[in-house]
Parts: structure tokens; C-alpha cells; sequence
């Protein structure tokens, strides 16, 4: 990270301080039986990100677990309304909710985030936000091809006709990730397999188990 964008990151105001509460993270995920963190889907539009943020949503719900979904359409209508979809407003887009996403996990909450977040470089700089471990990146791996055919919200066909500048995959870039922790074929893939597919990941490595590893090395 280049020291101009390390300065852009630090608060504008020198007057301000960070205040730990009294009840501890380790405290909100003994009571709650699984670790925090996030799950960040990537993906281009039509892929199925939202789709199987929902469904990991419901899965994770009846376990019990403390889980919530961050929606790219959802947080423009409030957090990020006064953003487009220039190179800089995607990039403030992933920041601002990488913040917010921070803040879920560090509350012991499984953390569901459907963005397509299309460059590398701004998803990395979430991971940095957080401790390791925390930021899971989910690629839902999709074909533009079958994504164009899904198309649920008619946005390609805007973007083939000009309608929508700068439109990711079309007009705009996606960069892939190079190594995400979870990669979901959803072209090939039924969403119910894709959502065991993340849960074997959850339990393999700890997240869901974890509060029961805390409370009995209390």
C-alpha cells in the first residue's frame, strides 16, 4: 500500500480515540456457540451472489448462529446512495462497507457480503482491515455467458444497448480473484450444493465449532 493511500485511510480528525467495550469478542462468540467473520461473495452480476448469501443465510439461522447478509442494491439505498459506479465510487462503495462489515464481525456475527466488488486491489485492502482469518473470499464463478442469460434484472441487455455505462463485465472490468478461500461453480452447481460446499467450509475450519473450543478452554 502506497503511503499517500496509508494517509488517505487515517481519520481527518487527530482529536478522536478508539474505546474498547467491556464485553470482549471472545465473550459475544463463547454465548454464541461460532466464531465472527466474513464471508465476502465476489462475483459478476447474475452469478448468484445474493441468491446464495440468502440461502447460507437460512442454512446458518436454523444452526442458531448469529448471521446476516450485506447486499450491493441494499446498502446503495441508504449507506452508499450518493455513489455511482465510476472506478472511485466502486472503490469507496467496498471501503465504507468493509468498515461496516469490520464492525459485524468484531460483534461475533457471521457476516454475509454480496458485492461484485470488481477490483482485486479494493477487496484485498478489506482483508487488510481485518484480522486473519476474518475475511473469507467466496468467488462465485460464473460464466458471462450463462450470467447474460440469467440477466434476472435485465441489466446486461441495458448494457448491450448502451444504456448503462461502465457496466462490469461489458463495459467494465472484473478482475478475479487470484486466491480466494472458497470458489462456488454456480454455473455448474446447484445452490443447494454450493451452500453445503460453504458449510463444510465453516466446519472444517472452526468457524461454526469455535464456541464450544472456547468455553471449554475457559
Amino acid at each position: 500500500m502506497t503511503s499517500s493511500r496509508s494517509e488517505d485511510m487515517k481519520p481527518k480528525s487527530r482529536n478522536i480515540f478508539w474505546h474498547d467495550g467491556d464485553i470482549t469478542r471472545n465473550d459475544r462468540e463463547r454465548a454464541r456457540g461460532h466464531r465472527g467473520a466474513t464471508l465476502w461473495f465476489t462475483g459478476l452480476s447474475g452469478s448468484g451472489k445474493s441468491t446464495l448469501a440468502r440461502a447460507l443465510e437460512a442454512a446458518l439461522y436454523e444452526r442458531g448462529c448469529v448471521v446476516y447478509v450485506l447486499d450491493g442494491d441494499n446498502v446503495r439505498h441508504g449507506l452508499n446512495r450518493d455513489l455511482g459506479f465510476s472506478p472511485a465510487d466502486r472503490t469507496e462503495n467496498i471501503r465504507r462497507i468493509g468498515e461496516v462489515a469490520k464492525l459485524f464481525t468484531d460483534a461475533g456475527a457471521l457476516t454475509l457480503t454480496a458485492f461484485i466488488s470488481p477490483y482485486r486491489e479494493d477487496r484485498e485492502s478489506v482483508r487488510a482491515l481485518m484480522p486473519e482469518g476474518d475475511f473469507i473470499e467466496v468467488y462465485v464463478d460464473c460464466s458471462l455467458d450463462v450470467c447474460e442469460q440469467r440477466d434476472p434484472k435485465g441489466l446486461y441487455k441495458k448494457a448491450r444497448r448502451g444504456e448503462i455505462p461502465e457496466f462490469t463485465g461489458i463495459s467494465a472490468p472484473y478482475e478475479a480473484p487470484a486466491s480466494p478461500e472458497i470458489v462456488l461453480r454456480s454455473d455448474a452447481l446447484a445452490p443447494d450444493a454450493c451452500v453445503e460446499q460453504l458449510i463444510q467450509y465453516l466446519e472444517t475450519n472452526g468457524y461454526l465449532s469455535a464456541g464450544a473450543a472456547v468455553e471449554a478452554g475457559a
